[in-house]
């Protein structure tokens, strides 16, 4: 009984871990695809595809969507 209360408990340690951490990846990559986002719509003001009056209102939208996935990922974590 012992075994497989311990045996228990490890795997659901382990399978905690592992969606904390998966979490965190998905987190993550999350703020870096927002950030990438970002740049492009620079690049493309830079080059002229888009009018800057919009990139800016994009950008703005980025911004917030950044600021909320680093607080929500600093409750997560903690």
């Amino acid at each position: 009984m012992k075994k497989i209360l311990i045996t228990t408990l490890g795997l659901a340690a382990m399978s905690f871990t592992t969606n904390q951490v998966m979490n965190t990846y998905l987190l993550s990559e999350a703020i870096n695809d927002v950030q990438d986002v970002r740049e492009w719509i620079k690049e493309d003001v830079y080059n002229g595809r888009i009018d800057q009056n919009v990139a800016v209102d994009y950008i703005e939208v980025l911004d917030q969507t950044e600021d909320r996935l680093i607080k929500y990922s600093r409750t997560i974590n903690k």
